[in-house]
């Protein structure tokens, strides 16, 4: 495949040398203004630029008929515009919050542990989550998914990063240097806690989970998530 990259910080060049590893090319790296580029000999787009840029940098894609794989967080509020946008312009798409295989495991985890626990209201969930200082959102987009998994499946109406009340899901966001990334759910009653928790020790399991995804929508039209592509 002939690959753009959307954003060339630091997970964009573990991206690009999973993705030369696998035998694709990276064409195209895009760290400002998408309109000035020529998209036309690109396969597919890898987006993980910053949220402000990120929803023209997808749309843009689709109306130049490129599918896209975006790990960007923080511009959700659009997503239900750029799915939209990806079925007009018979596109592909795929967004994930975490495009780590050991995350979306966790993921499943997370889920069947909110079913287990929901009958025993003595135990109180909440959520903690680290990454390097220089993530720009807070939470992460990885702890959002969690968190609403959680309220899907509880009593739980929202999540907050302040002190919350019973009907909320208390998220602890800390930003600290070098930490790739670090998710732990805690149940804890006056009796016994029960925690689950996914330490990512570097990005390559980000960028190889992006680089497998790409592969996997490269010729299939139609919005799709991280569980089409694993399981």
């Amino acid at each position: 495949m002939n690959i753009a990259l959307l954003g060339y910080g630091k997970m964009g060049k573990t991206i690009e040398r999973i993705a030369t590893e696998r035998g694709h090319r990276v064409s195209i790296r895009i760290s400002d203004d998408i309109d000035i580029y020529d998209l036309s000999e690109n396969d597919i787009t890898i987006d993980f630029s910053v949220p402000t840029a990120a929803f023209k940098n997808i749309t843009t894609c689709f109306e130049k008929g490129i599918p896209v794989i975006s790990g960007t967080t923080g511009w959700l509020e659009k997503y239900t515009e750029a799915a939209a946008s990806c079925k007009e312009h018979n596109s592909g798409f795929i967004y994930a919050s975490n495009f780590s295989l050991g995350v979306n495991i966790f993921f499943e985890l997370n889920k069947k542990l909110a079913e287990l626990m929901k009958p025993f209201q003595e135990y109180r969930v909440s959520m903690e989550e680290i990454h390097h200082t220089q993530k720009l959102d807070a939470p992460s987009g990885t702890a959002i998914s969690l968190a609403e998994q959680i309220i899907e499946r509880s009593d739980k109406n929202s999540w907050t990063l302040e002190t919350p009340d019973e009907k909320q899901l208390q998220i602890t966001a800390i930003r600290t240097e070098n930490v790739p990334g670090t998710h732990k759910v805690s149940y804890s009653s006056p009796i016994d806690s029960i925690n689950i928790e996914h330490i990512a020790h570097s990005r390559d399991g980000f960028a190889l989970g992006a680089v497998i995804a790409a592969e996997w929508l490269q010729h299939k039209k139609g919005v799709f998530g991280m569980k089409d592509v694993l399981f």
